[in-house]
């Protein structure tokens, strides 16, 4: 088995990299042509530790950043020309970074829409996205949608990815799709889905829950029988609080998925976890008729609170809680909707926290980024000592887990991962 340096020093070598040291890109195209040719894969079979928090992270853009530097490979190339590779030059990013619990991603939103035709954008170093100028589907065709062959196009390549990543880590496999409100977004375009969302809401749900039937259904139960021991993350981002409501999340984002999964086998292993915002449920609507109405006519605060939508979000994520940044509401609250419910605590690290052209001043963002990094630990820790955790305290679920960076790509701030990670391996040992 080849070697790799460890952390930190694997994510020195990375900062180095990005800084533009030659020495470093030789010893990175070392570790990647190792990597590519199978003699990491020992090193990949090691699972997360039980004693302690785990990091987990989204890696594949910092990935695809790497080999884009060191062998042109663009991001066409990247996310469809070679699922092994893929697979193992993710698993040696994670290790490089510092991450110990294995978590596979890909681009699941290009992906699903690829999969039914829409026309693709795919940069050379970035993520592919569906074009916003020519969606696929609109008020008068949506009907003609039929369901793909799920044995080619991108799904044949998901299946490869997952095939692989199960036999380098032992990890049970998950399908990473788009939910239904966030597919239509894609396809049937952002502006015309939220003028929908507010003039004709049935019509939305009609369209979401035909595209269910069409084609997320029949998608994930051709992967259960391919996998039977997987699970599915449905991602609905655009279905965020923040983007269309805790109301419209609630009726219409998270109504369509538990119709989805209502007395299907596969029902319990299916989740959504990154809806994103929830701070919207305690914030009072703009009253946009003005001071003439009085502020007696009018109640302008969400029909669905804080507490109900958490309710309506663990329906769709029952295994475990999940705080984002995006979502401003503090911790705690995290914690006792952990404890009370007795279920594990993700909490997320989002980019723009770790964003290098975001930070202004390094020095009080690394202070201010050790605090985080401590509270979170922290909340894990307390939520462990109450909650009942199986032996193995989910090291062998491929949730996103513990402590969670969302996005990780080249344009990361490295020192700051390594400020959290740092902390999470000196501090987070269960007692």
């Amino acid at each position: 088995m080849a070697d790799y340096p460890k952390f930190p020093a694997g994510l020195h070598l990375i900062a180095r990299w990005k800084a533009g040291d030659a020495e470093a890109r030789e010893e990175l195209r070392q570790i990647f042509d190792d990597t590519i040719e199978g003699k990491m894969d020992a090193e990949f079979a090691t699972p997360a530790p039980v004693d302690r928090v785990h990091v987990s992270a989204s890696i594949h853009m910092l990935a695809l950043a790497i080999l884009h530097d060191l062998y042109g490979i663009d991001s066409a190339a990247y996310y469809k020309g070679d699922s092994q590779r893929y697979a193992r030059t993710n698993l040696i990013t994670s290790r490089l970074v510092g991450v110990d619990k294995v978590y596979t991603a890909w681009a699941l939103y290009g992906f699903t829409c690829e999969q039914v035709g829409q026309k693709m954008m795919y940069p050379d170093r970035f993520p592919p996205g569906s074009d916003p100028d020519e969606p696929l589907i609109n008020r008068d065709n949506w009907r003609d949608l039929r369901t793909p062959d799920f044995d080619t196009g991108v799904a044949k390549i998901i299946t490869g990815i997952l095939a692989e990543t199960e036999r380098l880590t032992g990890m049970e496999p998950l399908l990473q799709i788009s939910a239904p409100y966030s597919f239509a977004a894609d396809i049937y375009g952002q502006e015309p889905l939220l003028a929908d969302v507010v003039h004709d809401p049935e019509f939305v749900n009609e369209l979401l829950d035909f595209l269910a039937d069409t084609v997320l259904t029949p998608w994930i139960e051709h992967f259960v029988e391919r996998f039977p021991n997987g699970w599915i993350e449905l991602s609905d981002a655009s279905g965020s609080p923040f983007f269309i409501g805790p109301d419209n999340c609630k009726n219409m984002a998270i109504r369509s998925m538990r119709r989805m999964a209502e007395g299907k086998e596969w029902g319990d292993r299916l989740f959504d976890c990154n809806y994103r915002g929830d701070h919207v449920a305690t914030v009072a609507k703009r009253d946009r008729g003005g001071r003439r109405r009085g502020a007696n006519n009018a109640d302008n605060t969400p029909k669905v609170g804080l507490r109900e939508l958490t309710d309506h979000k663990h329906m769709v994520c029952p295994k475990f809680i999940m705080r984002l940044e995006a979502d401003k509401v503090e911790v705690p609250f995290y914690v006792d909707q952990a404890v009370q419910r007795g279920v594990p605590l993700t909490t997320g690290v989002g980019s723009c926290q770790i964003d290098a052209n975001s930070v202004g001043d390094l020095a009080a963002a690394k202070v201010e980024i050790k605090d985080i990094a401590e509270a979170f630990v922290a909340a894990q820790k307390e939520v462990a000592s109450k909650v009942e955790m199986p032996e193995d305290r989910f090291r062998a679920q491929p949730w996103p887990s513990h402590v969670y960076f969302e996005d990780v790509a080249a344009e990361s701030q490295f020192e700051m991962m390594e400020i959290i990670i740092r902390t999470v391996r000196e501090q987070g040992t269960f007692k």
